[in-house]
């Protein structure tokens, strides 16, 4: 046992004051404070979302004058489309325009040659009537005897002078149009042509030439085949074809086209001989 076991410790025993304890009490308060308000602002932070803050980068002065060419070559492209599409439309209209131009022209000519053509028609007409005239006062005095004359010549045509006529005849009916040559509409020196090329004879294009293409023969002397003709031999203005029996097959006008008619309907001048 220690020597000093019984003896009583000669430490004073501390007294604690009241200041003591409500200090260390205060102490105490105050870490349990703080711990609180430390766990109070975790839990208010973990509650709260993050916001991540991102930063726009600056406008520098390159990219400034890149948006301006961008902005200025929009405003370019607009302005063309804008100009392109005018340009269009007047073009769509000027070409309207040329459109009805043309189509009032073709009216005005369509008009001059349906007016030119009755004029014709009528010019072939009277000179054909006073033709007729002529000749009737010439029939009167006994100089004329055509129709006679030829009246035993229908069944005479043979050959060549047989496939004319047929020929003509099969023509009759068509429509007489000024420069025609067929195959449905003919003028008077058209038919003729064509109906002589069947048997390979190549005459002149017109009156006049068809009028002096072979050899000069009377009225009181034709045979089938022969071409009669209105007018003076070389300046002709009519032809047709004499087919026999006193007839003739020829494009007179626009009126009656191509028709069969005794010579008597309209006299002829002369006549020439091919076959």
């Amino acid at each position: 046992m220690s020597h000093t076991a019984h003896i009583r410790s000669h430490r004073k025993p501390r007294s604690r004051t009241a200041s003591t304890i409500a200090m260390r009490a205060g102490v105490a308060g105050g870490i349990l404070s703080t711990v609180a308000v430390a766990g109070a602002s975790a839990a208010a932070n973990a509650a709260e979302p993050v916001t991540q803050t991102l930063e726009l980068p600056t406008l520098t002065a390159d990219l400034s004058a890149q948006v301006a060419q961008s902005a200025e070559a929009t405003q370019l492209a607009a302005a063309n489309y804008q100009l392109q599409a005018e340009r269009d439309a007047a073009a769509a209209a000027a070409a309207k325009e040329a459109a009805k131009d043309l189509a009032a022209a073709q009216k005005a000519e369509a008009r001059k040659k349906a007016a030119e053509e009755a004029r014709q028609a009528a010019a072939e007409r009277a000179s054909r009537d006073s033709q007729r005239t002529t000749l009737a006062a010439a029939a009167d005095t006994g100089s004329g005897s055509v129709s006679t004359s030829t009246s035993t010549s229908a069944s005479t045509a043979t050959g060549s002078a047989a496939a004319v006529i047929d020929f003509v005849r099969a023509q009759v009916g068509d429509a007489y149009v000024s420069g025609g040559t067929g195959p449905n509409s003919w003028d008077c020196s058209g038919l003729v042509q064509a109906a002589f090329r069947q048997v390979g004879i190549d005459l002149p294009r017109v009156s006049q030439d068809q009028s002096t293409a072979g050899t000069q023969v009377s009225l009181d002397n034709l045979q089938p085949g022969d071409i009669l003709y209105w007018g003076g031999a070389g300046s002709a203005y009519h032809v047709a074809v004499y087919v026999g029996g006193g007839m003739f097959v020829g494009a007179q006008n626009p009126s009656t086209g191509v028709v069969e008619k005794p010579l008597s309907y309209d006299p002829p001048s002369g006549a020439v001989r091919v076959l």
